[in-house]
């Protein structure tokens, strides 16, 4: 069997899954990117002390500010959610998301750690695909009607930056030793990552990314086996679902296909 044959064949089995799984792929793709707020909003709740005082002590702003820092948290995080996960003012929801990611970049010292910093750009960029979806359903009843600009719309635009900021997750993910192991996941990470992120094969390339993600995440975050009074287990729970956030974002991917503005496409027309 040739290269292109298993090429084809994976492609087909691709093509399948989401033929099976159409239906309910969306409302999973969405429960899984906005895993890391809801995590980080109850956890706003059970550590409000805790939280508290780290925001006072770092920026010495008092405790009511303190205070009001991780409501605001705990409000926008749920809430936004709430509203995403029931259909409702998701672009109001989404934005409120985003406010939350940079409020939390300076509050919590982000902008200066390079592996954090890409994992919330990774996560705003799953963010950026469930704009798109919106915008996908909010146009879809004019349907029937022509449009100037396809590739530039804000819906393609929107895909392409969501794809782009997705794949700096797997920046955190690759290592630098000179092992046989290493130097091929290394090398196949990365060229799933260009797949992704130029559109080409994307539903495949994004498939096969999540199914790595999953066993990446389960291996080496495996927070319930570390006990609670453990600081790691907070550390491998935050990578967890972070990492289940970008999860979601891929098979937002899948769902919605890579856009106007993608190799994928432009094949349509050669």
């Amino acid at each position: 069997m040739g290269h292109g044959d298993v090429m084809s064949r994976a492609e087909d089995a691709a093509d399948q899954f989401l033929r099976v799984t159409k239906h309910y792929l969306p409302h999973a793709a969405r429960l899984c990117l906005v895993s890391t707020f809801l995590e980080d909003g109850s956890r706003m709740w059970f550590q409000w002390a805790e939280q508290s005082d780290y925001i006072d002590s770092s920026w010495s702003c008092g405790r009511l500010l303190a205070s009001l820092f991780v409501l605001l948290n705990l409000l926008g995080q749920l809430g936004g959610c709430v509203l995403i996960l029931s259909r409702n003012l998701v672009q109001v929801a989404c934005f409120t998301l985003f406010g939350i990611i940079g409020m939390q970049t300076v509050a919590y010292s982000i902008l200066w750690d390079p592996k954090f910093l890409l994992r919330n750009l990774a996560l705003g960029g799953g963010l950026l695909l469930l704009l798109a979806e919106g915008r996908g359903e909010a146009r879809s009843v004019f349907a029937g009607v022509p449009s100037l600009g396809h590739q530039s719309s804000p819906r393609n635009l929107l895909q392409l930056s969501g794809r782009v900021l997705l794949v700096l997750m797997f920046m955190t993910l690759l290592h630098f030793d000179l092992s046989l192991f290493t130097v091929l996941q290394n090398a196949v990470g990365s060229a799933l990552i260009l797949l992704v992120a130029v559109g080409f094969k994307t539903k495949l390339a994004a498939l096969t990314l999540v199914v790595w993600l999953l066993c990446v995440n389960v291996t080496f975050n495996a927070f319930w086996d570390v006990p609670s009074y453990k600081p790691t287990r907070d550390f491998l729970k935050y990578d967890f679902f972070q990492t289940t956030s970008v999860i979601g974002g891929l098979l937002l991917v899948v769902a919605l296909g890579p856009g106007g503005v993608s190799v994928d496409e432009k094949k349509k027309e050669w």
